[in-house]
């Protein structure tokens, strides 16, 4: 059965993964990098998640309720609990991203949901019109995306934290 879903699964899927990974081999270096960049996988991994989620399903737009839950929630946590000073140049325009394996775990996770559901919806047609099916995949699609979106804040906060005229030294 693996193999079927593996062989049924388009090529540019593992396009996509192989993508996702190095990427996520990239956020675990440090490195020297425009707010722009910073927020760019962010952005992308909220779309991935975004076009997977239902607006028709059985919750109708309370499925964004719960995305946007777990969303703030988990934003709020990353928030709170990382204590890493950010290092900004305004002057030249970049951030000191430290390296760190969370972008990589939260990259693939969403993926595997990704895919876990296709496969599933694929598997069982009567499955996406779950309650409790669709209200976890919203939830947890929000939850990864706060992840990212609380992260990506702390950034921006500390780009504006800097005075202009630091940056204009």
């Amino acid at each position: 059965m693996i193999q079927q879903i593996v062989s049924h699964t388009p090529v540019y899927v593992w396009a996509l993964l192989a993508f996702l990974i190095y990427r996520g081999w990239l956020a675990s270096q440090d490195r020297e990098t425009s707010l722009r960049k910073v927020a760019l996988i962010p952005l992308v991994m909220v779309g991935l998640s975004v076009t997977s989620i239902n607006g028709h399903g059985p919750l109708g737009d309370g499925v964004w309720a719960l995305w946007a839950l777990g969303a703030v929630a988990s934003a709020a946590a990353i928030w709170q609990l990382s204590p890493r000073e950010i290092v900004v140049n305004r002057a030249a325009g970049t951030i000191v991203q430290r390296g760190s394996w969370m972008p990589l775990v939260l990259m693939i996770a969403i993926f595997a949901t990704k895919y876990a559901v296709a496969v599933m919806s694929a598997m069982h047609p009567e499955l996406p019109h779950s309650v409790p099916f669709a209200a976890s995949v919203a939830l947890l699609y929000g939850v990864f995306n706060g992840l990212f979106l609380g992260r990506l804040a702390r950034y921006a906060a500390a780009w504006q934290r800097q005075p202009v005229a630091v940056a204009a030294l």
